[in-house]
């Protein structure tokens, strides 16, 4: 483990996804912490050094260093905690029971709907030892499925629960990014604005966000060292 100098430790990755939904909500409510890039192809995920504090051997994996060395896992989970335990003035989250239920709905549908399928995608497009075209077809499709529910909520609302951002629409930024400039770059005559505006508009309201733009630089930054 590194130096508890910060209040947290968040062990990431640099070509996966979701560590950086993490390090987004972090930046939203000022903590400090220090990330540790696991190196996926030297399989430093699955290490003992890792799996001691998660068992499933992915990331991300937060520990709370102010709590006792609190140790949690899985995004969504962690987003909540965060939000729960440093969010007092509700910045990023929701307050009332209706509220909290909506966006631990979203929550939901993020980690069983829009992360495996947006991961499949990209997986069977340019991972797979095969091209396998009814794999990219079935994913590509549930990309856009998915993107269609989004869409038919946000052309009613700007945002997925409490009429405000939270972190509910924040988990989502990693993998939308993704797919669009993989998953999406050569579909067909896809367009994203045209094609889902209010999710377009969505999604550009939050890239735009200080906290995303800062994240989105370090991440480049650490992509192409």
């Amino acid at each position: 483990m590194t130096s508890p100098a910060s209040q947290f430790t968040l062990y990431s990755s640099v070509i996966a996804p979701n560590g950086w939904k993490v390090a987004i909500v972090l930046e939203e409510l000022s903590l400090t912490y220090e990330t540790v890039y696991l190196n996926f192809q030297q399989g430093e995920h699955k290490a003992p050094e890792h799996t001691k504090y998660n068992p499933n051997g992915r990331i991300p994996t937060l520990i709370d260093h102010g709590s006792g060395d609190f140790v949690i896992w899985e995004s969504d989970a962690i987003l909540t905690y965060l939000a729960e335990k440093y969010d007092p003035g509700h910045k990023i989250s929701v307050s009332e029971c209706g509220d909290r239920i909506h966006q631990l709905q979203w929550l939901f549908f993020q980690a069983s709907g829009q992360g495996p399928y947006f991961g499949q995608s990209t997986w069977f497009l340019y991972l797979h030892h095969e091209k396998l075209p009814s794999a990219i077809e079935r994913y590509q499709k549930e990309v856009l499925r998915v993107f269609g529910v989004l869409e038919s909520v946000l052309s009613r609302q700007d945002w997925l629960a409490g009429g405000k951002c939270t972190i509910a629409d924040l988990s989502f930024i990693p993998w939308n990014d993704i797919v669009l400039d993989l998953a999406l770059k050569d579909y067909n005559d896809f367009n994203f604005e045209s094609d889902f505006p209010a999710l377009h508009k969505w999604h550009t309201a939050m890239m735009a966000r200080p906290s995303v733009q800062k994240v989105w630089v370090a991440k480049a930054l650490i992509q192409d060292s």
